[in-house]
């Protein structure tokens, strides 16, 4: 059963950043080559990098957090669709017309997910593909329990609004950002994506490690 890694690897100066988000840094800790016990790294990024798990409390006051979010939400049946490369802002009617009915899983593979192949350092993309404040309606209309996306944001890049993330997340659907799709044909797999159980008042996202398993 072919199994596809579709996380983007955490590496520092080559991984692209949301703008204003905390840089990346992994620093030796510890080391064997020093005479410590072990080898320990420091790792310093924020909550919403590379492949990550955006929870309610991200856009919504008093909302829940990533250690609440339900895993069978996380893990099943998810679809793959292709949206065309001339496509720059996913609409209701794109929705319409390429998410199959009674789909709970939607990961979207647009043109976004060719910047992925970009020599590192990978710069950050402004001008991505996103999902506009109709497209999110229409999947939350669809029953859609959780929303996959090929870049750092399914929000347009300088929202001041923010209406795409608020209409997904008020109705609890979970949104994956930062997706890496260049090798998935269009479909339907096992998406298995688990974020780090991050405790505490904050909570507002996580990394997670996201893999795709054909159904036969």
């Amino acid at each position: 059963m072919p199994i596809f890694d579709i996380s983007v690897a955490i590496a520092p100066g080559e991984t692209p950043v949301y703008p204003g988000d905390p840089g990346i840094e992994i620093v030796e800790w510890a080391a064997l080559a020093r005479g410590d016990a072990a080898n320990v790294s420091l790792l310093r990024f924020g909550a919403h990098t590379a492949t990550h798990v955006d929870a309610p409390a991200h856009f919504i006051a008093h909302a829940p957090t990533v250690a609440a979010m339900p895993l069978d939400i996380l893990i099943g049946p998810a679809h793959v669709i292709a949206v065309a490369a001339d496509v720059r802002a996913i609409e209701a009617e794109h929705v319409a017309a390429l998410v199959p009915d009674e789909a709970p899983r939607v990961l979207f593979k647009t043109r976004n997910s060719a910047f992925w192949a970009d020599a590192p350092p990978r710069e950050f993309h402004t001008d991505f593909t996103y999902i506009t404040h109709g497209g999110a309606r229409a999947l939350v209309e669809r029953g859609v329990r959780l929303v996959g996306f090929d870049y750092l944001s399914v929000e347009q890049f300088k929202s001041e609004t923010f209406a795409t993330h608020t209409t997904l997340l008020a109705q609890g659907i979970v949104i994956i950002e930062g997706l890496d799709l260049r090798a998935v044909a269009p479909g339907r797999y096992e998406l298995i994506c688990l974020p780090l159980k991050l405790a505490g008042p904050l909570g507002d996202g996580a990394p997670a490690r996201a893999v795709l398993r054909t159904i036969d």
